[in-house]
């Protein structure tokens, strides 16, 4: 069985919720509801939804509605009586459809009248001629599928069968069964039964040129999904998330929702000729205008692409507050010396002051600073005010932590930070996260942490501020977004008491929940205007927003593309973490669980109170650029057109006609092999049942063209795979509908190819063609030039078959412009691809002997002498067509600047190792090709390979621009000081020379034979630094921040020394070398402190911070901290080698990084988060 869906639609989206009814407890009033909600919306424009156009036959035809439905009543009943389940048989509705005039039927497909199954509507679709089979082929169609709601499924077994009017019982009858739904609307067989068994009169099936079909339908478990429609039942749309954007759409969301920010976005200049995916003001406006006025789901792709970021950036999750800086600091670079300059520091930026004041001395000493959030500690805080309470909270800096005061030594003192001002929208970031010293890495505190609605800075008689901050100004706050991390509820108590385990699962399902991004937490931004949630946790997550736009009691929750409402519980007490009480009631005990809430804020925004009507103030369209609408609207207008067309498209084809002046155009330019590019002729769209005559009518008015002076060609594909004229339209076929002329001449989809032959007088205006004899052949002829290495189209001739090229030779020398008695050679243009076939003509023989036929392409040229064979690279038509077959522009690259174009070169695939760098030489003025060494490039990161080509490394052209299964045009190149093939005899080390006298790393490249010794490499470094008398050098291999390998040469140690391997290296999950290493001597009985002077002095580091690292005796899979009384030398072990034990220096680094998990295998710290333009 196989299926054919000649009419698609629209899937619903993924995530979008959907209401599930009943199909039997849907009342007509619902269904009708139903069908009003539909929006059928693949675009992101604001387009009215319509449903697609119908197709209606001319044919008439007769419909019987016949339909049986049974009732297993008796078993209804004794299921009731037993209480026990019976599966119901589906009821079944039965449709006869008598098609009259079937042999005569033109259009490609037919759909019967409606019939009703169960209340609902279906039709038979046929294909008379057979759908891409010489079979009739036969679907059950859902007829009603385009005012049907998205998401919309129907469960269904069908039969089909044609009837044998003769022999009830010899009717040919298949079955199916087929989920029906948006995507697969109809379901049948593409080989429902030959068309000659049908057309046979002895069979039975066709009488009187009447066929009779039957449908059989029975529903089974149907239901229809009711799309949710947020902004029907919101006023609001979400954004569309392309694959981990979801913290990027919760932080639009929520700076869409503070107007005063949307305005100034609207007032940034930009002009209708910016690209907005590479200017970010100009993508920020088109999706906020969209987030304002459409009615769909709004895609984010403009505004990435303006960020510079591909797709690898779309799939990796960042922190929503990192992006919300950065995107911020970007929008601030931006607005300057623009009207809305400065508006990010008005709407986000504050001051605070930090002091330290001397206890027993006059002396003070303070600083402002600017601060666009506050970060706020959560651990032992219970709320807010704790939190604030402990950012101005006095310490005292006394004993060893005194305070060294300008002119007056170390000083008791008072360190405090007080505010000098709050902004009108303020950002409170919760420390949710911090490094765990004694595990070493970031954990996340879920302690219980609560916020309030309002939110008073003046408590207290304003003790969080500076006594010179303005006090006239009320620092009440109303919340106005929180962002939160949530990880569902994770049981604490031991389910263990649970016998069944089927209860225990349930129990955990009931509190895990679902996730769109990753696993396991939430984060949540809540706002009484938006709050953004992250489901996900340490290692990523999915973000929503919960958003109260107007600061009302009503909340929306943005979960990407679908906007809902929410109440006020789930937007903020939800949001405050620790742990909670939850009674399981599951019948077993009634003993409450404790679990731990994961869902907590981690970011709040409040907006002042005396700010509030500057904030939230009202965005109209006149606070829309002009340019910016109306380019919106023209796009939208666009989508509208593109809709229409693509409805309309079954009544419609395609004719292309090509004509003389294409030829001419496009071949030797656009064109060497065939005749033309069909997709760039000139094309009609053109109604199917139009007469062809009407059509040659339309071209004399389009062309100006008289119907009586155009004749019409078909083209043909070849074997050969290339495209020929192949015959005139015969006054038949131009009496015949468009449609049938383009099914029988039809090359590609339903696009009718045609020549339009036009004869010239001496006016250059069209006459009468001239009448073709049945021996005639049309043949077209090209020109090539071996002087100019051109090939151009030069006409078309009519030639008797039985001729020979001789009888034509002095017409083409006068379509030439040679002199008509210049000796020319023709060749025939078979075919190029997979290879070259363009065979010489003999002019002696006819063309029938030639086997030449209509269509067929002749090039000729001037016949070459020997010398000329031998001065021109491309004497001949067969080398030129070579040429041209397998050449390629190449873009060459210094490998020193791998992202810039230096010059192209134009070569040929089949090009030797020689010939390129010959050529590249050439164009670089190099006189020894030989020092050219060239490097691939790597198609999938866009660099240069690691290796380099080697000397002739490989055949051809061809060879050098594969990568893989992939091609390339770029090379990179280097000029060499040697010729490469002595370059590589030799070996090449860099050397990195660590000079004591000026404690930095000098690079070195040595050239030496390959059977160098290491002292031979010593002794060539001696001549490139600088030493002191008597200096020794020590050569060492350097592998990923660690020295690999000491040579054999390297003198041997005194028994009662050891030579140290020495490493840098920072610890959190694993190992991470950094930085130089270094060799150093210790003694046998030498303490760790008595080593650290030496290193101290060595690195030249302070005090202080050599007192934050640690010391350690590190193997492979081993690692062991040393302490100040440990003998170091006692560690080592001499037959080891100091490439296998290293003394390790561990340094802290307790940057707040935020780490993901890359894939199950390998971990990895999150990348910063960066706007590239």
């Amino acid at each position: 069985r196989d299926s054919a869906r000649p009419n698609t639609a629209a899937n619903p989206r993924p995530g979008q919720a959907l209401q599930v009814f009943s199909l039997l407890n849907l009342s007509p009033f619902a269904v009708a509801a139903a069908a009003a909600m539909i929006e059928e919306e693949d675009e992101e424009m604001l387009v009215s939804p319509r449903p697609p156009s119908r197709e209606v036959g001319e044919e008439t035809v007769e419909s019987v509605n016949s339909v049986e439905s049974q009732l297993p009543t008796e078993e209804c009943n004794n299921a009731a009586e037993n209480h026990t389940d019976v599966e119901m048989e589906p009821s079944k509705s039965k449709f006869t459809w008598t098609i009259k005039n079937f042999s005569q039927m033109i259009n490609k497909k037919h759909y019967s009248d409606e019939f009703l199954a169960d209340g609902l509507k279906w039709r038979i679709l046929i294909f008379p001629k057979g759908n891409k089979a010489d079979c009739l082929s036969m679907y059950i169609d859902v007829a009603d599928a385009a005012t049907l709601p998205l998401g919309w499924s129907r469960s269904a077994e069908f039969s089909l069968c044609v009837v044998n009017q003769v022999d009830y019982g010899r009717s040919m009858k298949k079955d199916a069964q087929h989920q029906f739904n948006m995507g697969e609307r109809d379901w049948g067989f593409t080989t429902f039964m030959r068309l000659r068994d049908i057309y046979n009169p002895t069979n039975g099936f066709l009488v009187n040129d009447h066929l009779v079909v039957e449908a059989e339908v029975a529903l089974r478990s149907d239901i229809i999904k009711l799309p949710y429609y947020s902004k029907k039942e919101t006023g609001y749309v979400g954004l569309e998330n392309q694959g981990a954007t979801c913290y990027m759409n919760s932080l639009l969301q929520t700076l869409y929702h503070i107007p005063c920010f949307r305005k100034a976005v609207y007032y940034m200049p930009t002009t209708d000729n910016d690209n907005p995916s590479s200017s970010i003001p100009l993508a920020l406006q088109r999706l906020f205008y969209k987030l304002q006025y459409s009615d769909s789901s709004v895609s984010t792709k403009e505004l990435t692409k303006s960020f510079g970021w591909g797709i690898y950036d779309t799939f990796f999750q960042h922190d929503v507050q990192e992006l919300n800086r950065v995107l911020c600091e970007k929008l601030e670079h931006e607005m300057k010396a623009t009207v809305v300059e400065g508006t990010i520091q008005q709407i986000f930026e504050g001051h605070v002051k930090n002091y330290i004041e001397c206890i027993n001395v006059d002396y003070k000493s303070t600083r402002k600073e600017s601060f666009y959030d506050i970060q706020l500690d959560v651990k032992n805080c219970r709320d807010v005010y704790a939190s604030f309470d402990k950012y101005v909270a006095v310490e005292r800096l006394e004993g060893e932590n005194k305070y060294e005061a300008e002119d007056h030594g170390l000083q008791e003192a008072k360190k405090g930070a007080l505010f000098l001002d709050f902004p009108p929208v303020l950002q409170l970031q919760l420390k949710r996260f911090e490094y765990d010293v004694m595990h070493e890495t970031m954990v996340k505190i879920n302690d219980r942490y609560e916020f309030p609605l309002q939110l008073n800075l003046d408590k207290d008689n304003g003790k969080y501020l500076a006594p010179e901050a303005d006090r006239s100004i009320r620092n009440l706050y109303t919340l106005h977004s929180i962002g939160a991390i949530v990880n569902n509820m994770i049981i604490t108590e031991s389910l263990s008491h649970f016998d069944d385990k089927a209860m225990r699962s349930k129990c955990c399902y009931r509190y895990r929940g679902n996730t769109s991004d990753t696993d396991d937490e939430h984060v949540i931004f809540l706002t009484l205007d938006s709050v953004l949630v992250h489901s996900g946790g340490l290692h990523g997550g999915h973000y929503y927003a919960f958003i109260r736009p107007t600061l009302s009691d009503l909340w929306f929750k943005f979960d990407d593309e679908q906007v809902t409402k929410e109440d006020a519980r789930m937007a903020l007490e939800e949001q405050y973490g620790g742990d909670e009480i939850v009674q399981t009631n599951l019948g077993l005990n009634n003993t409450p669980f404790g679990f731990t809430n994961y869902s907590n804020a981690y970011m709040l925004v409040y907006v002042r109170e005396s700010d509030k009507e500057k904030i939230l103030c009202d965005v109209t369209e006149k606070d829309i650029a002009e340019h910016l609408r109306m380019r919106l609207k023209r796009e939208q207008e666009e989508i509208e057109d593109r809709r229409r067309y693509e409805a309309e498209a079954h009544l419609y084809t395609i004719i292309k006609v090509a004509r003389d002046e294409d030829f001419a155009n496009q071949i030797g330019k656009a064109r060497y092999f065939d005749l033309v590019d069909i997709d760039r002729v000139r094309s009609f769209r053109i109604r199917k049942q139009m007469p062809f005559k009407l059509f040659k009518e339309m071209i004399a008015k389009e062309l100006r063209i008289p119907v009586e002076f155009q004749r019409y060609w078909s083209w043909v594909m070849r074997k050969s795979r290339s495209y020929r004229l192949d015959q005139p339209l015969t006054p038949h076929e131009e009496n015949q509908p468009v449609w049938k002329l383009s099914e029988a001449y039809r090359l590609h989809n339903e696009e009718l190819m045609l020549f339009l032959e036009v004869e010239l007088g001496r006016d250059l205006l069209p006459t009468h063609l001239p009448s073709r004899a049945g021996d005639e052949l049309l043949l077209v002829f090209k020109l090539y030039d071996f002087e100019k290495k051109e090939l151009r189209y030069v006409g078309r001739l009519f030639v008797i078959s039985t001729q020979t090229p001789m009888d034509i030779l002095t017409k083409l020398n006068e379509m030439a412009g040679f002199p008509l008695d210049e000796e020319i050679e023709l060749y025939e243009e078979l075919k190029f691809d997979p290879r070259l076939m363009c065979p010489h003509v003999d002019k002696r023989k006819s063309f029938r002997l030639n086997e030449l036929e209509d269509g067929d392409i002749i090039c000729f040229q001037k016949s070459p002498s020997r010398d000329g064979k031998k001065q021109y690279d491309y004497p001949d038509v067969p080398s030129f067509m070579e040429y041209v077959l397998h050449r390629q522009i190449v873009h060459f690259r210094s490998l020193e600047k791998p992202k810039e174009d230096k010059f192209c070169l134009e070569l040929s695939r089949s090009h030797t190792y020689d010939d390129v760098v010959e050529k590249v030489a050439q164009r670089l003025g190099l006189d020894d090709p030989s020092k050219i060494r060239l490097t691939s490039h790597n198609v999938y990161c866009d660099q240069p390979k690691p290796q380099p080509i080697r000397y002739r490394g490989v055949d051809s052209l061809f060879d050098m621009l594969r990568h893989y299964n992939q091609m390339t045009d770029i090379l990179y190149y280097e000029v060499l000081d040697i010729p490469l093939s002595e370059l590589e005899a030799l070996k090449v080390l860099k050397v990195a020379f660590l000079n004591p006298a000026k404690d930095e790393l000098e690079f070195h490249n040595v050239r030496l034979p390959k059977q160098s010794t290491v002292q031979e490499v010593i002794n060539e470094l001696k001549l490139k630094v600088k030493l002191s008398h008597n200096a020794e050098l020590r050569l060492v291999q350097v592998f990923q921040n660690k020295i690999f390998k000491i040579p054999e040469e390297e003198k041997n140690m005194g028994p009662d020394d050891h030579v140290v391997h020495v490493v840098h290296y920072m610890k959190d999950m694993h190992v991470h070398h950094f930085g130089e290493p270094f060799l150093m001597v210790i003694h046998k009985g030498e303490t760790l402190a008595e080593i650290k002077p030496r290193i101290q002095k060595k690195l030249h580091v302070l005090d202080e911070e050599l007192s934050q690292w640690k010391f350690a005796y590190m193997e492979a899979y081993h690692q062991e901290y040393l302490q100040d009384s440990d003998v170091v030398f006692s560690f080592f072990q001499k037959e080891k080698g100091p490439w296998q034990q290293y003394l390790g220096l561990e340094h802290n680094d307790a940057s707040p990084k935020r780490p993901c998990v890359v894939n199950q295998n390998r971990y990895a710290y999150e990348k910063p988060i960066k706007i590239y333009n």
